[in-house]
């Protein structure tokens, strides 16, 4: 069953097209990730869900009840949707408690039992703890008011949660906590959530689902496995993580490249294609004089647990990237073989013109 839906909504502002007849469907219970880079139309799409924004076309529906359409719109106060905005949105004049408790029944008065307990409740599930009650927002970092603008959203339970880049503003090792966190939260509340991020990791980390947009449009909607194992097309391979693209050519489920014989998915093209896999998908061993290898290492970036391996192929144009793990890794001007492990991903030879907007991040 669906918690919500979305279906064909478009919004521009002047003569700007924003949202492209967005489409997406949210399983109850369930997190959905979108990503894509500023100024695709993700905020804007969680603000016309929120009721913030007014879509030129289309419909959201949350459970059963129609929220807008064309027409028609429920404000957003009617809605029972949480919203965490980039900025915290914090009341400076309140303390951190009474923000919380803002969006519980009774308001400031909630000085009650219940909902001190509430409040302490959700401090300790942003991870601030009680002692932040008393506290004003300017007392705190920008990621502490982050997670109270967090807690003041779920104070109320709401039927769906929209988190937009809620995280941003934390320390790397406090992000990946507080993400876990939060996501274990929403899951075990059954609560359906939509985050909005740029940060590809927190998107396939976060999520059930992942929507990827470009231009105001989705590229490709999937589970996280899915979308970055077997991108729809060049600019999702490219924006979800490093990719090793070389020319090749398909039959009988075969591509042969650069790296030799690789099998490729069922659905992939024949004929001329662009092979894709992921770093972590090729395995480097060195090998020892006189054995006949793939490849030799020119660049070796340390990045701690791992390493990224720049490796010149033999009779490819260009290098590629090898990920491994950093204890024994092979040193620049060793001869390597490459195995590939898994399938790989073939598009077809057309150039991707989505391509053109983001950055190459592998050659």
């Amino acid at each position: 069953m669906s918690r919500l839906v979305v279906s064909g909504v478009s919004k521009t502002f002047g003569h700007t097209g924003v949202l492209d007849a967005i489409t997406l469907d949210v399983a109850n219970g369930s997190a959905t990730a979108v990503v894509g880079a500023s100024g695709c139309g993700k905020t804007t799409l969680l603000r016309v869900i929120a009721g913030f924004e007014s879509p030129d076309a289309g419909s959201v529906a949350v459970g059963s009840e129609t929220v807008v359409r064309e027409g028609f719109s429920i404000p957003p106060n009617r809605r029972n949707i949480g919203y965490v905005a980039q900025d915290g949105a914090l009341f400076p004049h309140l303390t951190v408690g009474q923000n919380i408790a803002y969006g519980l029944n009774g308001g400031l008065s909630g000085r009650r039992r219940r909902h001190r307990d509430r409040v302490v409740e959700l401090l300790d599930m942003v991870s601030l703890g009680s002692a932040y009650a008393d506290r004003r927002p300017h007392e705190l970092s920008g990621g502490q008011q982050q997670r109270v603008a967090l807690a003041r959203a779920l104070a109320r339970k709401p039927d769906v949660m929209l988190l937009d880049e809620p995280f941003s503003a934390l320390d790397t090792g406090l992000r990946a906590t507080t993400r876990q966190a939060v996501a274990d939260t929403l899951r075990a509340a059954g609560m359906t959530s939509v985050l909005v991020t740029h940060d590809q990791e927190e998107a396939l980390s976060f999520a059930d689902q992942v929507a990827v947009m470009c231009a105001g449009r989705f590229t490709q909607v999937g589970s996280p496995e899915q979308v970055y194992a077997a991108p729809a097309d060049l600019f999702t391979a490219r924006f979800l993580g490093d990719c090793v693209l070389l020319d090749g050519t398909v039959e009988s489920g075969v591509a042969e490249c650069a790296l030799g014989r690789v099998p490729v998915r069922s659905d992939a093209p024949t004929g001329a294609v662009t092979v894709m896999t992921r770093p972590e998908q090729l395995v480097a061993q060195v090998v020892s004089d006189g054995e006949p290898g793939t490849g030799t290492v020119r660049a070796v970036e340390f990045r701690g647990a791992d390493v990224m391996l720049t490796i010149a192929l033999d009779g490819a144009a260009a290098p590629i990237q090898v990920r491994r793990i950093s204890v024994g890794a092979p040193v620049v001007g060793e001869r390597v073989r490459l195995e590939v492990l898994g399938t790989a991903v073939a598009f077809a030879a057309e150039s991707d013109t989505a391509v053109a907007s983001v950055p190459a991040t592998a050659a």
